[in-house]
């Protein structure tokens, strides 16, 4: 897609977007998702990645899978504000700034626009995402990346996103607004399905079950599940660094059910092995009817005891997702 879930296989979109940005050629062809393009790089047809604020080495399923997969490429980039998992991977390594280093603007969830003003000047050598590409860009002879601020880039999104058409910079100075918004004077779309669908029109399909690709066996006899907690984000890059939430909880855990920690003989706190067709880790165990027996759960953000070590490459053939939430592991008490 372009900006706007704007189809590159639409020859209007191309066309718009060639004359937008200057340059002929646009590729009509639909590119690869991120595990797709992990496993390119590990069959040699993609050579080189550019990762920005992201981690899939702790992030995305069969870790071990994922390092084979980042080693084999040529050249990898990585533009972060930490030198996370995938950064310590890297050729080269390009420190951005944080929210708080930074002018722009966030688009929240609810589709509502809003300023965000630098605080602090950037640290050391780190600069905003965009001056960072421009300078790249330039580098390699592309003129039109010479953007000058924020603002500038703002203007260009809203001319080529028909749902930021009517939004303004400067008008994000006092409020917010909310996309889709095709009109300067107003304040955007703040209910967007009223009476009918904004979007064409909703479909419920019914669709035959399907098992997950691996299930429970006698070597590997629970079923593990992973998720989130409240107190951490996604693969703790920056919250991690938090104390305050550090104090509320530091470390991972797998949440087994009681008649499943008797029948194996771990007590409450003890660290315990968990084992897949793919790796292995140590974890604290917290006992809870949390879980029903037969099921372990583990959060995701601790690369001391990444749970994506375990989890299945396996993707739904439609939407490319890993199966994140199911996969076949047996457990030892150490």
């Amino acid at each position: 897609m372009y900006p706007g879930y704007q189809k590159v296989t639409l020859p209007e979109m191309k066309e718009k977007f060639e004359k937008a940005w200057h340059v002929t050629g646009l590729s009509d062809t639909i590119g690869l998702t991120v595990t797709e393009m992990l496993q390119s790089a590990l069959q040699g047809n993609l050579r080189g990645l550019y990762v920005m604020g992201e981690n899939p080495m702790l992030s995305d399923p069969d870790v071990n899978h994922v390092r084979r997969c980042l080693e084999k490429l040529d050249f990898l980039v990585v533009q972060d504000i930490f030198l996370t998992e995938t950064a310590q991977l890297a050729d080269v390594v390009l420190p951005g700034t944080s929210y708080a280093e930074k002018d722009g603007t966030f688009t929240a969830t609810d589709r509502r626009v809003q300023r965000v003003r630098k605080a602090i000047e950037p640290l050391g050598a780190s600069k905003p995402d965009w001056e960072i590409i421009g300078m790249l860009a330039q580098n390699m002879d592309c003129t039109d990346f010479s953007y000058d601020s924020v603002e500038q880039i703002f203007h260009e999104m809203a001319e080529v996103t028909p749902q930021y058409s009517g939004i303004r910079y400067s008008k994000l100075e006092e409020t917010s607004q909310q996309w889709p918004c095709p009109d300067p004077d107003s304040l955007g779309t703040q209910i967007l399905h009223v009476g009918t669908f904004a979007k064409g029109k909703g479909s419920f399909l019914p669709i035959a079950f399907k098992e997950a690709a691996e299930l429970p066996d006698t070597r590997y006899p629970y079923t593990l599940t992973t998720g989130r907690i409240m107190f951490q984000f996604h693969t703790g890059t920056m919250s991690r660094r938090s104390p305050n939430l550090n104090n509320e909880v530091k470390e991972a855990f797998v949440e087994i059910n009681p008649k499943d920690a008797d029948g194996i003989g771990i007590r409450n706190e003890e660290y315990i092995k968990i084992i897949s067709r793919r790796g292995e880790i140590k974890v604290r165990a917290k006992v809870t009817e949390r879980v029903g027996k037969g099921i372990v759960f583990i959060p995701f953000h601790f690369a001391e005891s990444a749970a994506n070590v375990l989890t299945n490459p396996a993707l739904d053939p439609v939407a490319k997702i890993p199966e994140f939430k199911v996969c076949a592991v047996a457990i030892e008490a150490l």
